[in-house]
């Protein structure tokens, strides 16, 4: 009698409390049936957290500090950027500057020659264009230190360049030995390191494009150069996009080029990587160069925004 009384005197339960406690038995349920499977995808998540999530963080706590990898932190508060932004991050924006006047040449060359090949190999027309494609995508595989290295000594002023020009009676060209001419050296290494990559982009968007439309262009007096203007360009502008994201973000973080290559005369070749590496494990100044990471991603950010816009993000 006293029992059924309390059960008439208590409150309603709360439904959202209940389905609440009803979504977590199930969800505990789920984990209970896949154990297996969440166990296999574990060491994932366990490498993500130590070599991903874990240095994200540290990093930022870190670029509010001083540290020299050996004595304990220093609270030091926003004094890492004020450095940055000031005398002393003359080097750092000197190499922002340098990205800069790399991707000035490299993004324009990289897009329109992706595009150009991608075009030219899904002709119909084209046989073997799968031996093609291998073929220039191969030195996207290759090692880049490798490659910089080869080009040293392709560039060099005894080399094989130098050598064919002298004999076709050109003269030599500084490749090596002037700003000038050493980032242009770098800008064909990272040409020849991406091109391939792009132009299987390319190439997989090109084969989505209906040839109804092409057809339709050709049908209504559209020559070829023009139904690749009006017609293929619009239909490939987010593809198009992602290459040259693809190709801002490749040029600031160019590092093994620049090892294998050289720095250039007067540091002309010298991208934001290189002197982040240098500020953290040359000087010792770890958390200078976490907030110079941080400036870093800060600049990529607003660059890719840019694009975003630029292309026109409303027709992508």
């Amino acid at each position: 009698m006293m029992a059924h009384i309390q059960q008439l005197t208590d409150p309603p339960p709360d439904p959202v409390a209940v389905e609440r406690s009803r979504r977590r038995s199930e969800t505990w349920a789920r984990v209970k049936k896949n154990k297996w499977a969440y166990l296999f995808i574990a060491p994932f998540y366990v490498m993500f957290t130590i070599f991903g999530l874990f240095p994200l963080l540290f990093s930022l706590v870190l670029s509010f500090h001083e540290w020299d990898g050996i004595r304990p932190l220093r609270f030091v508060g926003l004094e890492n950027f004020q450095f940055l932004l000031g005398e002393g991050g003359t080097l750092f924006w000197e190499s922002m500057r340098n990205s800069l006047s790399i991707i000035v040449f490299y993004v324009p060359i990289m897009t329109v020659l992706a595009l150009i090949i991608a075009a030219l190999l899904n002709d119909p027309r084209v046989r073997g264009f799968r031996i093609y494609r291998a073929l220039i995508f191969a030195p996207f595989v290759t090692s880049m230190i490798v490659a910089g290295y080869v080009f040293q000594m392709l560039l060099g002023q005894e080399g094989l360049f130098n050598t064919l020009l002298s004999a076709l009676g050109l003269g030599t060209v500084p490749w090596l030995d002037t700003p000038f001419h050493a980032r242009l050296s770098l800008v064909l290494l990272i040409i020849w390191g991406d091109l391939g990559y792009n132009v299987v982009i390319m190439l997989s968007g090109l084969q989505q494009i209906p040839a109804d439309l092409q057809e339709a262009a050709f049908i209504d007096g559209a020559t070829g150069l023009q139904a690749f203007l009006q017609v293929t360009i619009p239909l490939m502008r987010p593809v198009i996009l992602f290459s040259m994201i693809f190709s801002v973000v490749g040029a600031f973080a160019l590092f093994n080029e620049v090892v294998a290559l050289g720095r250039g005369p007067l540091r002309s070749n010298v991208t934001p990587l290189v002197t982040i590496y240098d500020t953290a494990f040359s000087s010792g100044e770890f958390g200078r160069a976490a907030a110079q990471s941080y400036v870093y991603f800060l600049a990529i950010f607003v660059l890719t925004i840019l694009q975003f816009r630029l292309v026109g993000r409303d027709n992508t």
